[in-house]
């Protein structure tokens, strides 16, 4: 072979070489925000860094990773949106820590971080998201009043398919944690959501229009609900919470809005709620603009400790501090609805309350093996209202409504 030859057979080979350097870095690399500009020292804003970084891990046709690693980022809102080429898991790993922007002016949405769009999203570490929501709280008047403007949650996903979410850390949301909107196959397992007992609106977990979601293992401290189930899910399984402070954990509200969907087939067991305003809760609004219902839903192995409400039922709720005038009885239907093996302390004498709709009776109600005392002087009643077809057995502490 001549030099020539050679030549030519060594520029094609580079050539190669170069082309499958290429393909492999197109396919499951590792997008490291820093590569992309991320400063990560805590006061410069990274935010263009972070999604110069998602726009080259969504156009790999592999298992991309996008990596944050161990520093402080400042970000401002970030949406992390597809559909992406990916054809295996797409991971997004932190290892660090991520802040969010207090500048309010930057939120022209609902939300700091948004997902939406995805398929097989892994997002995984031991890194913390801090929504450094102090800022923000004095500006949320929704606790106050029904027509308010929301502050951004934490976290929305939402029209996602196979998502995993665990070992993250979320702190000081500025509204919810984490808000799941219409997702289908969604796990959330080993995540720790903290924020102060007095901050408004800081929901745990929040989901709606969602289908086969599973919330495992997870500690949630917050200033809200620890969990809110609302409304348009289907198979819902929640285990292992560590609920507190909080709200307890809830189905709703539902009832609120004119589009609203029923909940069919809810699960919760093996949870702990620790001075808690509520434990296991139902709450429908009255004067619900339709007819919906909840129905098929278990509530399992549950303590309480110190908790106020730990059995409720609520279809006249309202939140607002200036009250609710009295309007027609709540449209949301309760039905088939057990309360099996509770035990614990709740702060105030009743520790059943079941207030069930005057237009809508709640059907099906079954309580078993119940062993709730008061810390009171006076041992722990049971109050009812509008309650059709209820059946009781094993231990009943307190005593069931007559």
């Amino acid at each position: 072979m001549d030099r020539g030859s050679i030549l030519l057979l060594c520029s094609l080979c580079l050539c190669v070489s170069a082309a499958m350097a290429e393909e492999a870095t197109n396919h499951s690399g590792v997008y490291n925000v820093e590569k992309y500009g991320a400063r990560g020292d805590g006061k410069h804003d990274d935010t263009k860094a972070f999604a110069a970084a998602w726009v080259a891990a969504c156009a790999d046709s592999g298992s991309p990773t996008f990596e944050i690693p161990r520093r402080i980022y400042l970000v401002g809102p970030l949406r992390l949106v597809g559909p992406c080429s990916n054809t295996g898991t797409f991971t997004l790993k932190v290892h660090g820590v991520v802040k969010a922007s207090t500048d309010m002016s930057l939120f022209k949405t609902q939300e700091w971080i948004l997902f939406a769009y995805l398929k097989y999203l892994k997002v995984t570490g031991t890194g913390t998201f801090d929504g450094q929501g102090a800022a923000a709280w004095p500006l949320n008047q929704c606790h106050f009043q029904k027509m308010c403007k929301l502050l951004p949650v934490s976290f929305k996903f939402a029209f996602m398919e196979n998502t995993r979410v665990e070992g993250i850390t979320s702190l000081n949301p500025k509204f919810f944690h984490v808000a799941l909107l219409n997702n289908t196959n969604f796990r959330i397992q080993r995540v720790t959501l903290t924020a102060p007992q007095d901050s408004p609106n800081t929901d745990g977990i929040h989901l709606e229009g969602c289908t086969g979601v599973k919330i495992l293992q997870c500690k949630i401290g917050t200033g809200d609900d620890c969990i809110s189930v609302g409304q348009g899910n289907t198979d819902v399984y929640i285990n292992g919470i560590l609920c507190g402070p909080g709200h307890g954990i809830s189905v709703g509200s539902l009832g609120r809005y004119p589009d609203e969907k029923d909940v069919n087939g809810l699960v919760v067991t093996g949870c702990t709620l620790t001075n808690t305003t509520n434990g296991i809760r139902i709450k429908s609004w009255q004067a619900s603009p339709l007819v919906t219902s909840a129905r098929n839903m278990t509530f399992d192995n549950v303590i309480a400790y110190n908790v106020a409400n730990p059995i409720i039922i609520d279809q006249n709720y309202c939140p607002y501090k200036n009250g609710c005038p009295q309007l027609w009885p709540s449209g949301v239907k309760l039905s088939n609805i057990k309360f099996n093996n509770f035990r614990g302390t709740s702060t105030t004498p009743v520790a059943v309350k079941l207030q069930c709709s005057a237009r809508y009776p709640c059907k099906k109600i079954k309580i078993q093996d119940i062993n709730l005392s008061y810390k009171g002087e006076e041992p722990a009643v049971s109050a009812c209202a509008n309650v059709m077809k209820a059946s009781y057995k094993g231990k009943q502490v307190p005593p069931p409504c007559q």
